[in-house]
């Protein structure tokens, strides 16, 4: 029979039956929510079949897609941390990274391109200020994921960036405080256990059928380094820590998808696409366009002073494309006191061809060539993937010919 409770501190608890009356009431094992992934899908809610939530929620009403953000995005932050022991950030969007770092110290270059040069910078916000650095156009809006205690200066860098919510496993009061006080007290602010660890097996269900597997537990290592097929054999430290940045990206990154990342940081992911190709030119245009956005005819751009900074962002990444209507270009104008010289074709592939030492990871085996072809535009010298595709000479013989070094992981990283 359903009914309602109360819990031990007095808040009512409703069964099944009754939570749809419910609006973002959390107990210690559900939490009811609004709606689902749209407005019209009611009732919602999320809910511990067994012992507790393993997160609180500090601030704000999360939703149902901020909670698939938030548990997809603390796995992989919690992951960089434990397998580099480097302070982790990743910016979400739609279940999948916009961009994954850990906290190593910042170019002058980078600290002006991710506006930050200013700022108090600890390594748990420098990891964000990378992870929101490698896709600024698709981390707007984003939900973050730290791996450490937050504090002041990252929840100063979070506060400033238009983003819908925070999971990491504590705050400093007075970072609290800041968050709090974002999107005039609606930021959601989740708390999550650091010990927690889910069972075994996962569960889902699509369309009334359930589907349950073992939990994806696979944990990167150097180990999935040791077979080297290729001539060139030297995956260098910094190669051997990027390979496994964007393998653990991968892991939590929507299927078929590949990622570029170089100094501790992604700088271009590629999700969701159904060739991996198609992966690799989405994952390539984007590491180009951070890259671009280096370049120092932009650290000259002299702005109007009430140019905001995703304004300022977007001009940037209008100025970078090659296919921007006249319409978009004479208001992409008004943001400047002078209208900057378009960067030409030539200029852009000379400035990429500066970018060296790449890593490439795949969550499954390269069928073709073509995919190193593309990447070998685009300063890749590392590439990682699980082999065992029956063209595993040609993609081979595609390495060496651009003196790269591949290794063969044997572990596909789908994730559905």
């Amino acid at each position: 029979m359903h009914g309602i409770g109360a819990d031990d501190d007095g808040i009512v608890v409703s069964t099944r039956s009754s939570f749809r009356n419910r609006r973002n009431i959390m107990t210690n094992n559900e939490l009811a929510l609004r709606y689902g992934c749209n407005p019209h899908q009611k009732p919602a809610r999320v809910f511990a079949k067994e012992g507790s939530l393993p997160f609180t929620v500090l601030n704000g009403a999360p939703g149902y897609i901020n909670l698939l953000d938030a548990l997809n995005s603390w796995q992989l932050v919690k992951e960089l941390k434990t397998v580099l022991n480097l302070p982790a950030a990743a910016s979400f969007k739609h279940v999948s990274p916009a961009g994954a770092a850990v906290g190593l110290p910042l170019s002058d270059e980078l600290k002006k391109s991710y506006g930050v040069e200013k700022l108090e910078r600890s390594p748990l916000a420098t990891a964000y200020a990378r992870a929101r650095g490698a896709d600024r156009l698709s981390s707007f809006g984003d939900w973050a994921a730290l791996s450490d205690i937050v504090d002041v200066p990252t929840a100063k860098i979070l506060s400033r960036e238009v983003s819908d919510g925070v999971i990491a496993p504590g705050y400093e009061p007075e970072a609290l405080e800041i968050l709090r006080n974002k999107q005039k007290g609606r930021y959601i602010v989740l708390q999550i256990d650091p010990t927690y660890e889910p069972g075994e097996f996962e569960q889902r269900e699509v369309f009334g059928v359930t589907f349950e597997q073992k939990r994806n537990t696979a944990l990167a290592s150097t180990d999935w380094f040791k077979e080297i097929p290729t001539a060139n054999k030297d995956l260098t430290p910094e190669a051997r820590r990027d390979l496994l940045i964007s393998l653990i990206t991968l892991k939590y990154t929507q299927s078929n998808s590949v990622c570029f990342a170089v100094d501790g940081q992604c700088i271009g992911i590629g999700a969701g696409q159904q060739s991996r190709i198609q992966c690799v030119r989405l994952a390539a245009s984007k590491a180009a366009t951070w890259y671009l956005r280096l370049h120092p005819r932009i650290a000259e751009f002299r702005w109007k002073e009430s140019v905001k900074r995703q304004d300022r962002v977007n001009a940037v990444d209008l100025y970078l494309i090659e296919d921007a209507t006249p319409v978009e270009l004479e208001a992409w104008a008004q943001n400047f006191e002078e209208v900057p010289a378009r960067l030409t074709k030539e200029e852009k592939y000379e400035w990429l061809k500066t970018l060296q030492g790449v890593a490439l990871g795949s969550d499954a085996f390269f069928p073709f060539r073509d995919n190193i072809d593309c990447a070998a535009l685009y300063g890749v010298k590392y590439v990682a993937q699980p082999g065992g595709s029956v063209r595993d000479d040609v993609v081979i013989e595609a390495c060496n010919d651009y003196g790269m070094a591949m290794a063969f992981t044997g572990v596909r990283l789908f994730h559905h």
